[in-house]
This record gives structure tokens, C-alpha cells and sequence, in this order.
């Protein structure tokens, strides 16, 4: 009887055990199924714009559990902005797949887009991105791959000539804030990058969430994407 009850007390020590182990294993699967945040691949080249980079920066910065901010270059090594911002990039991924892949523009892009691997990443990596984002005359070196061909698309009204003439079968859109065309989103020069970014949260995130962060970073957001009130300005860039 004794040698029996053990027996059955064995039993039952080893159902509770693995029990509990099948209830630790199926927590463990919950946990790592968990939404991991989406990478923010931001290309960086010398002359870049600071604000093109660090507008849109602050913004998602805000939001830590959903996204997660890489700073690539062709080579890697340190980039400089035009205003001397130094910062450490990695080298451009070969076959990762961004969430989201971001291109700032700034005098740099005058150079850079005559320059052909740095566009050859910029095609492939645009291509296979969920979505990517363009600020100020980033859209120049977007179209130059022709990622942009029959896409609405808009730029810095201050070098929109140049810009424009860099993809000749884009549809610009001048009059525009920020444009979204499918995955692709681009915005008008330096500050616009911001509001176009609020409204890459508001689409996918929802309205209140895009107008939280815009008030927890006291900017005054231009929600309406198609208004710009800069498009019509005479000031130019060479």
C-alpha cells in the first residue's frame, strides 16, 4: 500500500511538473511572437541636412516600442551634415530588408547622384522595403533610380527645379506638403520631413497618437498634407 501510494504520488509530482513546464514553454512562444519593433534604416552621406534626419528622428524616437533607428552610409564610418553634425553609420546592408528606409536630402545630394553605387543600394533597398520615406531633395536621388516612376512625389520648393529634373516620369506634385504614393512617402523641404513623418504615425498608428507627439515636442504640425504654404516662394538654391 505504501510502495502504491508513493507510486501514485511520483505520478502526480511528475504531471504537475511537466504541467508547469508546457504552461513556461507556451508563455516563452507568447513572448517571442511578441511585436519586435520595425527598423528605421536612415542613409547618411556627407553634406547630409540635420533637420532632414533629426526632424523625423524625434518624432519616431517617441515611440521606442515600435521602432528602432539605424544610421547606414555606402561604406559606414563617420558622415557629416552640412551644419558639421557628426555621426557614426553602419555600412548599407546587403540583403537585409527594411522596415522602413529613410533618405534625407541636403546639399550632398547634388553630388550623390551622379554617384552610381550609392543609387544602386538606394534602388535595391527602396524596392524591398515596406515603405520608404523621402525628406527634401532626398526625392532627387529616389527618382535618379527610378523608384519613383509614375509615383506622386514632391521635393524642396527651393531646388524643386533640380530636383524635379532628376526623374522626368515622376507625377510632382508641387503645391504638396508631403505626398504618399503606395509604400512611398515624400516630403517638401527640411521641416516638412517632420509633418510628413506625424502623418506616417497618424496612418498607421492613428490621428491622437501623431497629435500626442506632435504636443510633446511643441511643433506645430501641418496635418493636411496637401497644403504647403512655402510652394509658392521665389527664393532659390543653386
Amino acid at each position: 500500500m505504501n510502495a502504491l501510494f508513493t507510486k501514485k504520488q511520483l505520478l502526480s509530482a511528475l504531471w504537475v511538473i511537466s504541467s508547469f513546464a508546457a504552461f513556461s514553454q507556451s508563455g516563452a512562444v507568447a513572448d517571442t511572437t511578441k511585436a519586435q519593433p520595425k527598423t528605421i534604416g536612415i542613409l547618411l552621406f556627407h553634406n547630409f541636412e540635420t533637420l532632414d534626419v533629426f526632424g523625423p528622428v524625434e518624432v519616431f524616437g517617441r515611440l521606442k516600442d515600435l521602432y528602432k533607428i539605424e544610421f547606414y552610409s555606402l561604406e559606414g564610418g563617420i558622415i557629416s551634415s552640412t551644419q558639421n553634425v557628426k555621426i557614426v553609420t553602419e555600412k548599407l546592408p546587403e540583403n537585409e530588408k527594411l522596415d522602413i528606409f529613410l533618405i534625407p536630402g541636403g546639399q550632398g545630394t547634388r553630388k550623390e547622384v551622379e554617384h552610381e553605387a550609392l543609387l544602386t543600394k538606394i534602388k535595391a533597398l527602396s524596392s524591398t522595403a515596406v515603405y520608404t520615406l523621402t525628406v527634401c531633395t532626398g526625392s532627387a536621388l529616389l527618382a535618379k533610380t527610378g523608384q519613383l516612376n509614375g509615383i506622386a512625389a514632391t521635393s524642396n520648393k527651393r531646388a524643386y527645379d533640380w530636383a524635379t529634373s532628376q526623374g522626368p516620369k515622376v507625377n510632382w506634385v508641387k503645391k504638396a506638403r508631403w505626398t504618399v504614393d503606395g509604400k512611398f512617402y515624400t516630403s517638401a523641404g527640411i521641416s516638412a520631413g517632420m509633418d510628413m513623418t506625424l502623418g506616417f504615425i497618424s496612418d498607421r498608428h492613428g490621428l491622437d497618437l501623431a497629435r500626442k507627439i506632435a504636443y510633446e515636442i511643441e511643433y506645430t504640425w501641418q496635418e493636411n498634407k496637401e497644403v504647403d504654404e512655402f510652394y509658392l516662394q521665389d527664393l532659390k538654391t543653386k
